[in-house]
């Protein structure tokens, strides 16, 4: 008995056609990337590896720059001036903590109490940016000139006697203090806290309170479990929005400080305009640069959230 042979299997149904895009549309993407690439690479790549190679010369202006690989320049520019780096991150840490303080609130109010006058509110937060950050620097000389009503209140209150107890003042006198160089980091970069707070909380979505007091959360708890939680990328962009270029800013020590409150930008900035001495000037702005970039490392990583607004 001879096994018959199984009927042969009839070939599957032909799907359609994959079509693929041509090589012309699969490059679009790469075209639309270039302008911004050749942009990051003409103004900010460049620049980066041209200061990196003068940061290890040697010479002078009249005798001309030589790259040497004089790396010392870091050791010597880092152990010289060492306590402008140090005070520059302690005013922008302090300028960002009472930015963050302050900005809080209003962003809170903005984004869930403001009713049909938040558009005004967002106005008014960034109508500083309407003036020149020079000229809002200069108010602030005569807002807290000596003699003025702002220093007036403040004696009468007891509030400069504290301030000048801590070194923040001298006597009766706000200009050419620490106070003073704090109050004109915190006023000229509160839009940048407050902007990525209140795009953060717009965001949240108001079931999620409703939600928390149908459970009994009271609204102190409705905060610390849902508002401030969904916040923090706000809360994270806002800080480094703010101590990022405050740790790097000169005009305000420039124009609110004295000799005792410089920072590191007003040291750079000497040494390139002034003594011209390029390569010190070079290292300093390594120096700032990885210092910075290595404590935004490490708060990112701690605040455990990298949904930046």
């Amino acid at each position: 008995m001879t096994a018959t042979a199984a009927p042969p299997e009839a070939p599957a149904p032909a799907g359609p056609p994959v079509h693929r895009p041509s090589l012309r549309k699969r490059l679009v993407p790469y075209w639309l990337l270039l302008p911004g690439i050749l942009w990051l690479l003409v103004f900010f790549v460049l620049p980066m590896a041209y200061q990196a190679s003068t940061s290890v010369q040697t010479g002078s202006l009249e005798e001309g720059f030589e790259v040497t690989w004089h790396f010392r320049t870091y050791w010597d520019a880092l152990s010289e001036y060492y306590p402008q780096f140090l005070r520059s991150l302690l005013y922008a840490g302090t300028a960002t903590l009472l930015c963050l303080l302050l900005g809080y609130p209003l962003a809170y109010l903005i984004a869930f109490k403001a009713g049909r006058w938040r558009n005004l509110l967002l106005v008014l937060v960034i109508a500083p940016f309407f003036t020149s950050f020079l000229i809002r620097t200069l108010a602030w000389k005569t807002i807290l000139a000596d003699g003025g009503p702002v220093v007036a209140v403040l004696n009468s209150v007891g509030f400069l006697d504290v301030t000048s107890w801590l070194g923040l003042t001298q006597g009766e006198r706000v200009l050419a203090t620490p106070l003073a160089v704090v109050c004109g980091l915190t006023y000229n970069f509160l839009p940048f806290m407050i902007l990525p707070l209140y795009t953060s909380l717009e965001r949240i979505d108001p079931r999620l309170h409703e939600a928390a007091g149908d459970l009994y959360a009271t609204p102190a708890t409705t905060f610390r479990k849902v508002t401030f939680p969904l916040s923090m990328p706000g809360v994270v962009s806002g800080t480094l929005l703010t101590f990022i270029p405050a740790s790097g800013d000169y005009v305000n020590a420039e124009l609110l400080g004295s000799t005792d409150t410089r920072m590191i930008g007003n040291v750079i900035q000497s040494q390139y305009l002034r003594i011209l001495d390029y390569p010190t000037a070079a290292a300093l702005s390594f120096i700032l640069m990885a210092a910075v970039l290595v404590m935004v490392t490490i708060y990112i990583r701690r605040a455990g959230t990298e949904d930046l607004v």
